[in-house]
């Protein structure tokens, strides 16, 4: 893998972390880093996702954004329980 592939994936996982905690309601107590690794996650999955089902550019974005954002509701409430 060349360095633009995966310089690109983290960009994507950005962006797609950065959406995805944007569209969940309530303050999250996440970090940074922990946002690109659940961004890189969903951008992941999703793409994994509209790869199989041979879905078009925009279908295959959303997944991936919804995919992140559910991730990112499901961390910050196992992040909220532990910190007391």
């Amino acid at each position: 893998m060349e360095i633009e592939g995966i310089l690109s994936g983290l960009l994507a996982g950005v962006v797609i972390g950065l959406i995805a905690r944007i569209l969940v309601p309530s303050m999250q107590p996440i970090g940074c880093l922990m946002t690109i690794f659940i961004g890189v996650l969903g951008a992941g999955g999703g793409l994994l996702i509209g790869n199989a089902a041979d879905w078009g550019f925009w279908l295959t974005f959303i997944t991936q954004i919804v995919l992140a954002t559910i991730l990112v509701a499901i961390v910050a409430s196992l992040f909220r329980r532990s910190s007391p």
